[in-house]
């Protein structure tokens, strides 16, 4: 089993931009983390990874209106950011799925 690179810092575009306040940006990490945590178990069935990612989608889905409630949303730096940190993800674990598949659940 392989742990995730611990020097990566996940939505770190995010954390740096006062638009996003920081709880939130920490919402979203959370979710991403419960990929990371099933990956670093050493799951590698690419439907299970998929299935695990379409969650953590989905949670961040339901994470928007809390963002518009706090004079932010989940807009292009944000789509940019997170998907760059799922594409990280994937490839330090090798898991050959395409970010934009990874991400298919988003309505953002």
């Amino acid at each position: 089993m392989k742990a995730f690179d611990k020097n990566y810092k996940l939505l770190e575009e995010m954390y740096q931009d006062g638009y996003f306040p920081d709880f939130l940006v920490d919402k979203v990490k959370a979710e991403l983390q419960k990929v990371i945590d099933l990956l670093e178990r050493g799951e590698t069935d690419r439907e299970a990874v998929q299935e695990k990612l379409d969650e953590a989608v989905c949670a961040i889905n339901d994470l928007q209106e809390e963002f518009d409630e706090n004079d932010s949303e989940i807009e292009t730096v944000a789509r940019d950011c997170i998907g760059e940190s799922v594409g990280y993800i994937l490839a330090w674990f090798g898991i050959p799925i395409d970010v934009e598949e990874a991400i298919r659940e988003r309505d953002w």
